[in-house]
């Protein structure tokens, strides 16, 4: 095991796009002709910078944290921003507001579809300090989410504050988006850490702190001093201090923390959630001790990123050895990664913030690794359940689902072993993701998707066969409570895959599927075969039809015409013995005594379409 904060944040330092990057920061917040954003290109990246704006019209003391759902009645974002239990995403309401009011009254979103339109990808680097640096981050979360051809969007902030809770985050990360996201942090710079504490507690202060928009990016610090700020720092820093853990609010992509001693990157939001109050915690420990020196160093630090970018740069080729202890490279990795953020002294907290989240990374992969040689497995079982009931299916006019409905248990006990084993896998592997037991991104992997995919499809329908065949034909298998947690699972995985594909991505089908899509199929055929056989009693038995009976038929006649017509049925459904034939010959008989209700069928000209026998 190793760890690569610090040369991560070396090598991002020395790259020239984040000094670019705080360059662009620096002119267009000195730039009073600019209200919005600014945009400029260099060498083919373009970049998208958004002033720090007045910190008075970031506050929000609507709720303790000036939280709001991220929708909150816009169609901005998305509702797939949202956790596993539908709770939707909560974000900042002030950066959101002011976001949304750059949305309308620029031309932001004009400029987004020009670049979507050219012929070469873009790379655009949304970049933002203090303020600013927030609505970089939902410009990004914004731009990811639309999923803009030819864009590939970047963010970049400078001293930004906290935006999202917890869902956003897991959201973010499930797609694969965190490593879009770079957060550059001085030690001591108050702003990332002022969300950590509620708004009643910190409101008063930071409006004594910060001066209007215009004056925030000056060198001298000393210029932004009021002589309430020294005290309105202290009470500041004790709230955050104390509160820290309470916040709403969670990191997001990638942080770099700056120190005098150099700089480290963490990714992990626990980790970083940590680093961001222990960091601030240390501030005493290196001489800054009078208040008027914390109140400059607050302040100083978030207006001066460029000093700090340039000192890592030049100190980057020296070599040194950390004063902590530590007994293996792993350990003195995390020890020099402190270093380098400021720990000058053996902190276990701070060390075990870090080492944490290392462990837990190290342990997941080798739990996935387990689970690979496994899946191996799985499917080998898979390949010889299909290879059986195709051979006990061959020459039959019968679907798989009725063979293996009719199955005699005990000769063919080893499809039912099979079915065991492959239950038992799935149901393991739902359970870890339910208790975060494996990465967020694991279940929109296209690897766990399309195995988790094929076995739905293959084993639901015998699971459907072996639910009617127990039950006599009295229970419903779509019925709450019937249907294995785990096929519903696997299917959400895919939906909310889908879900983030685009029109381009879907390609239509030009031939049957060999598995058909909506592994639920049979039990809706079951449905409709006991809905047809009550329809024709009470029939026989009032002489009227049930409209309730009819248009359960009606609905499933659409839902049938709607898989033909995609072709996302397999063909074995129309054999001639199958199921849904029976039904189907059966139904149709039974319409033919009402031409009005036949003429207007639509699976009636699907049938018909399909050049088959009906």
């Amino acid at each position: 095991m190793f760890t690569v904060g610090e040369e991560q944040a070396i090598f991002l330092s020395s790259c020239e796009i984040l000094e670019r990057a705080w360059g662009e920061t620096r002119s267009i917040s000195n730039n009073n002709d600019i209200t919005y954003f600014g945009l400029s290109e260099y060498e083919s990246v373009v970049f998208i910078t958004f002033p720090s704006f007045y910190i008075g019209d970031f506050t929000a003391s609507d709720s303790p944290y000036g939280q709001c759902d991220i929708q909150n009645e816009n169609e901005v974002f998305s509702d797939r921003l949202k956790g596993d239990d539908d709770q939707p995403a909560l974000v900042h309401k002030g950066a959101l507001n002011m976001f949304l009011n750059i949305l309308r009254n620029s031309d932001l979103e004009t400029q987004m579809d020009k670049f979507s339109k050219q012929r070469k990808e873009q790379t655009i680097i949304f970049v933002g300090h203090s303020i600013g640096g927030a609505i970089a981050t939902l410009a990004t979360i914004w731009v990811l989410e639309k999923r803009l051809r030819q864009i590939s969007p970047i963010c970049i902030t400078f001293g930004s504050p906290l935006v999202g809770d917890t869902v956003l985050i897991q959201s973010i990360d499930c797609q694969g988006w965190s490593r879009n996201f770079c957060h550059v942090v001085s030690k001591n710079d108050i702003v990332p850490r002022m969300l950590l504490a509620p708004f009643e507690s910190i409101g008063q202060q930071l409006n004594s702190i910060f001066p209007p928009r215009g004056s925030i990016m000056v060198n001298d610090s000393a210029s932004l001093m009021h002589p309430s700020s020294p005290e309105a720092c202290r009470k500041l820093l004790d709230n955050i201090k104390c509160l820290g853990e309470s916040s709403p609010y969670k990191p997001i992509g990638t942080y770099m923390f700056f120190s005098v001693y150099g700089a480290a990157c963490v990714e992990d939001p626990q980790a970083v959630l940590k680093m961001l109050v222990l960091t601030l915690q240390n501030t005493e420990e290196n001489g800054i001790e009078e208040e008027n020196s914390i109140a400059a160093a607050l302040i100083s630090e978030h207006v001066s990123y460029g000093d700090k970018l340039r000192h890592v740069i030049e100190s980057a080729c020296s070599t040194r050895t950390s004063n902590l202890s530590s007994e293996s490279s792993f350990e003195m990795g995390i020890a020099l990664q402190l270093e380098a953020m400021g720990f000058q002294t053996q902190n276990n907290y701070a060390f075990d913030a870090l080492k944490g989240p290392e462990d837990l990374k190290n342990k997941l992969g080798m739990d996935i690794e387990n689970l690979n040689k496994n899946l191996s497995e799985r499917q080998s079982e898979m390949a010889e359940l299909e290879w059986y009931i195709k051979t006990v299916c061959e020459g039959n006019s019968r679907s798989l689902y009725d063979v293996f409905r009719d199955l005699d248990e005990k000769k063919d006990s080893r499809v039912n072993l099979i079915r065991i084993s492959l239950r038992n896998f799935w149901d393991e592997i739902v359970e870890m993701v339910k208790n975060q037991q494996l990465p967020n991104d694991f279940r929109y992997q296209n690897k766990w998707i399309n195995a988790g995919t094929a076995y739905r499809r293959l084993v639901e329908p015998l699971d459907i066969a072996a639910f009617y065949h127990l039950q006599n034909e009295r229970g419903n298998y779509l019925s709450i409570g019937n249907r294995p947690v785990r096929h519903m699972v696997l299917e959400k995985w895919l939906d909310d895959k889908n879900q983030t594909r685009t029109g381009r991505d879907r390609r239509p089908r030009t031939k049957f599927a060999s598995l058909t899509e909506d592994s639920c199929f049979w039990a809706h055929v079951e449905e409709a075969a006991k809905d047809l056989t009550n329809l024709q009693q009470e029939q026989e038995r009032h002489q009227v039809i049930n409209a309730h009976l009819k248009e359960s038929l009606e609905n499933f006649e659409v839902y049938v015409s709607k898989m033909i017509e995609e072709k996302s049925i397999s063909e074995e459904v129309f054999l001639k013995q199958s199921s849904f034939k029976v039904w189907w010959n059966k139904y149709k008989e039974f319409q033919l005594q009402y031409p009005e209700w036949i003429s207007s069928s639509p699976l009636l000209r699907s049938m018909e379409n399909l050049n088959m026998e009906v």
